[in-house]
């Protein structure tokens, strides 16, 4: 057992779209990372993601709208619905999703990480 110091963390690392492990639990990852500029679309089809955004502020668009979020705030969503990370400035970012989650979904392109570091 040990805490955790989010700061910390994010202090380990300068790329973005690159998550990080930093727990587990019930067979869900903790992940960190820090977002800049537009990710690919994609959706999970099997699985939820939450996203919190933990310093900065991002959009994350949908297909039938956009969701603003702002420093403190968390964002879940569903599985099989399709969705795009944007960050104009570089945001910070918690990701708690189940184990199994690739961070580009039903996609492989090259911000496809397969094996992610845990710090």
């Amino acid at each position: 057992m040990r805490k955790v110091n989010l700061a910390e963390k994010l202090s380990m690392f300068d790329d973005h779209w690159h998550p990080r492990i930093v727990g587990e639990l019930n067979g869900q990852h903790v992940k960190l990372v820090k977002l800049l500029g537009a990710f690919d679309w994609h959706h999970h089809d099997e699985e939820d993601e939450l996203f919190l955004v933990v310093k900065g502020r991002f959009r994350m668009e949908l297909r039938d709208g956009t969701i603003d979020l702002e420093e403190g705030e968390l964002f879940i969503v569903p599985r099989g619905v399709e969705h795009r990370p944007v960050a104009e400035e570089e945001a910070h970012v918690m990701l708690f999703e189940p184990a199994s989650t690739l961070n580009t979904g039903n996609l492989r392109t090259e911000k496809t990480r397969e094996r992610l570091e845990r710090i």
